[in-house]
């Protein structure tokens, strides 16, 4: 028989789970830690991790997946790797890592893709890159050489988490065109590296890995990765993207008009479009898909809102809550717009759908006399739905209608208030489906390595396990215009 194991690197975790490529089950599934990984902020809107621990914690998770699936290491055909997006990691000539990685909620680059944006020129920048140089990985490289000028000196390579932990287990410095995009380091125009970009901020052409197709054998693993991981020698690595574009392979979102959602430590609303547009202010961001080419377009809207499980998370912990289902139990028992209390959940780092602008979660309304914990449980699962209405509003314009969205019953879409308000606001009904970023890794690495003969037949197995249709509400639509009148009152 032949599995398939997908490593998926999130900020908060490293998860690993082994399909059964015949039948389509996940029959071993592990993450580390069992903690959340530790994220440094040396300074204000700062944030770091070492990429060693998402090695050691990958290596964990594997190891306890494969136990769990009762296999040995020969019986693994083929790995893919999901990662966080928008981080950087800098190695030098003998690939170690020379500082801590940036990574993805970071806002220290705002000022430098501002710049480069002015510099450039906006029309060039939106028209060749689809989006502002803004915050992302090709910027925070720019912050680099301007505050480590020793250290960027050093520098060989320059690659996004995935590029990193993939180099880790093959010896290949390598990236994929989807990824270069998330960076901001692709020209859609000329279908290839951005030459202009590179000479505005300083950097050479060599810095950049060779770039391999997203689904294809692209390395294989070393004998001490192997050794390390418990897997054999030569396994290829056949499959890489960034997590929301590998959100919605997981969930077979791969044509123009579908639809992705996620709400795990950030919040995701992905659309796929063949209509290369942009937004002007870079609100919502377009990259290339994981099945993107200059002959057939497949270009994915991402609105990201950074604070949304992780503003659950801290809920429950400062309000004593046991549990979530305990959260959204106490949140049901509110009514919808929570009596007038309001939460704006963006107190995570800047925010691309409010400019880059920083402002911080809040709660406006709050009446003592009349709100308790079940109001400020039902305002914050509001409030990040309707920040992703907001930002499905700002989608529209770029050619995606959304009358269906797909997610993975995980995370916040495990709460049935949650999927329903979304349902409400947005007109759009849900369907939930059994899957994460893991087993999309995995499906996707059985494509890359001719497991599957096509994408379809990848996701043949894929099971539907609910879903939840929009109820004509005046309830919700007045709550979401409270919510926007206490956002703009806070933006002005």
């Amino acid at each position: 028989m032949a599995y398939l194991i997908g490593i998926d690197v999130g900020s908060s975790s490293v998860k690993a789970s082994v399909l059964d490529a015949e039948s389509g089950k996940c029959v071993g599934t592990a993450f580390a830690p069992k903690e959340e990984q530790v994220i440094s902020s040396p300074q204000a809107g700062y944030a770091e991790q070492d990429p060693q621990m998402w090695y050691d914690n990958a290596r964990i998770a594997v190891r306890e997946a494969m136990t769990a699936a009762r296999i040995t290491g020969d019986a693994i055909k083929a790995i893919g790797i999901s990662y966080q997006m928008h981080g950087l990691v800098c190695v030098d000539k003998q690939q170690n890592v020379l500082r801590p990685a940036i990574i993805w909620c970071d806002s220290r680059a705002v000022p430098y893709g501002q710049a480069a944006f002015e510099a450039i020129g906006g029309e060039k920048c939106l028209s060749h890159l689809l989006n502002s140089p803004g915050n992302f990985t090709a910027m925070k490289l720019a912050w680099v050489k301007e505050n480590e000028p020793e250290l960027f000196a050093k520098i060989d390579k320059v690659m996004l988490p995935g590029d990193w932990l993939s180099m880790k287990l093959t010896g290949e410095a390598q990236t994929t065109a989807s990824g270069l995009s998330e960076g901001i380091f692709w020209d859609f125009k000329e279908d290839a590296v951005c030459d202009f970009l590179l000479e505005q901020a300083g950097f050479s052409s060599d810095l950049i890995p060779n770039v391999v197709p997203t689904f294809s054998v692209q390395a294989t693993l070393t004998k001490a990765a192997a050794d390390d991981f418990g897997l054999a020698a030569g396994t290829p690595v056949s499959y890489r993207a960034g997590d929301q574009p590998n959100n919605a392979l997981s969930l077979n979102v791969l044509n123009p008009g579908e639809i992705a959602a996620t709400a795990g430590t950030s919040g995701v609303v992905y659309g796929v479009t063949d209509q290369v547009k942009y937004d002007p202010q870079s609100r919502v961001n377009t990259f290339a898909h994981v099945n993107h080419s200059k002959d057939a377009p497949r270009l994915g809207i991402l609105l990201c809102i950074n604070g949304t499980g992780i503003f659950n998370s801290w809920m429950r912990r400062t309000i004593g809550v046991s549990s979530y289902e305990e959260m959204n139990e106490l949140a049901q028992s509110a009514p919808i717009g929570a009596e007038g209390l309001v939460a704006l959940p963006f107190g995570n780092g800047a925010e691309r759908v409010l400019c880059n602008q920083n402002l911080g979660a809040s709660f406006s309304g709050l009446d003592f006399n009349r709100h308790g914990k079940a109001h400020l449980c039902r305002a914050l699962q509001e409030g990040i739905v309707f920040s992703f209405q907001y930002g499905i509003e700002l989608m529209k314009p770029l050619g995606l209608e959304i009358s269906k969205i797909r997610a993975g019953k995980a995370n916040m879409f495990l709460s049935d208030l949650f999927c329903q308000t979304l349902a409400g606001v947005s007109g759009a009904g849900i369907d939930l489906y059994e899957t994460d970023g893991s087993l999309g890794a995995a499906r996707g690495a059985g494509y890359g390595a001719g497991v599957y003969g096509s994408l379809p037949e990848a996701f043949a197995s894929l099971r539907k396990v609910g879903d939840v249709e929009p109820e004509a509400s005046e309830a919700y639509q007045s709550a979401y215009a409270a919510w926007k009148r206490a956002l703009e009152q806070k933006l002005s």
